[in-house]
């Protein structure tokens, strides 16, 4: 019982943080019910998708009713998020290890927080938004690999949609975050079909999923009303700030970092990010002030 509650209030949290970020729902819960739970991964990942069926459908209504979407974007990521979500699962039940792709997907979107973090914290222009359409044939593919690592980690939509259509530029944060949850949806769906096929209904903790899902059912609508309300440069700066935190320990070990050491460098990104977030606000205050015409 004792477990439950813990992961209703893991569910709630994990919801919180995605819905207000658009990221870490998976790979929250997913490690917890690893280390809580006792799940193997295969297991874990199947959970912790089914839940979302449920959170991010109510991620995305909140969202949609919030005006935080972008509804041109969702089929061009979510059909093809889809179907790698679909090939994911029955990756992962196959027992066909993606552990090798995890150091290079690590220092990608390492090295992207680091660039959203100085875009919308550092950038002295009043105007950091270029709104322009984004090609196609970017979006299919993003959703395809996304969609891909996510059912094959347990999480990986939402860390790697929304930086990557952070770092463009041509679409509002709240937008960015708002679409990713939405689309994710048929992710999630996409890849509780896989694992489900490839499991008995009987090997499921539906317990489990019960629990997750209804601490995300409270966070969602709270997590889309944030998302409204955050200004671009605080938003996309506390997205930034989080990826560099969560990649950090994978991102040391792919370029033979002295583990020692983490620690220090832990300190050093919080202190960082802690110093972007003071700019980001010093530098909304600034846009706000009336430009004085000579």
């Amino acid at each position: 019982m004792r477990n439950l509650i813990v992961l209703g209030i893991v569910g709630f949290i994990a919801q919180l943080v995605d819905g207000s970020l658009g990221m870490a729902y998976g790979v929250t819960s997913t490690t917890l019910l690893l280390a809580i739970a006792g799940l193997t991964p295969a297991l874990a990942s199947t959970v912790v998708h089914i839940s979302e069926v449920g959170t991010t459908l109510a991620s995305g209504v909140s969202h949609w009713r919030f005006g935080n979407v972008d509804w041109s974007k969702i089929v061009w990521m979510a059909v093809p998020g889809g179907i790698g979500a679909f090939l994911g699962a029955y990756v992962l039940v196959s027992v066909i290890s993606a552990d090798a792709a995890k150091p290079i997907v690590a220092v990608f979107l390492f090295l992207l927080g680091a660039y959203v973090l100085v875009r919308f914290a550092f950038n002295r222009t009043r105007r950091i938004i270029d709104e322009r359409p984004i090609s196609r044939k970017f979006l299919a593919p993003l959703g395809l690999v996304a969609g891909f690592l996510d059912a094959v980690g347990g999480g990986g939509w939402g860390p790697i949609s929304t930086p990557t259509l952070l770092s463009s530029g041509r679409m509002e944060p709240r937008k960015v975050v708002g679409t990713v949850d939405a689309s994710e949806f048929v992710v999630a769906l996409s890849a509780s079909v896989g694992f489900l096929l490839a499991l008995s209904f009987a090997e499921v903790p539906w317990g489990i999923v019960g629990t997750l899902l209804v601490g995300g059912l409270v966070a969602a609508p709270i997590a889309a009303w944030v998302v409204r309300h955050l200004n671009a440069r605080v938003l996309g700066t506390a997205v930034g700030g989080f990826i560099l935190l969560t990649n950090a320990n994978t991102f040391l070990g792919a370029v033979g970092f002295n583990p020692s050491f983490n620690i220090i460098v832990y300190l050093a990104i919080i202190a960082i990010w802690v110093t972007a977030l003071f700019f980001a606000i010093k530098a909304l205050r600034q846009d706000q002030e009336p430009v004085l015409e000579s």
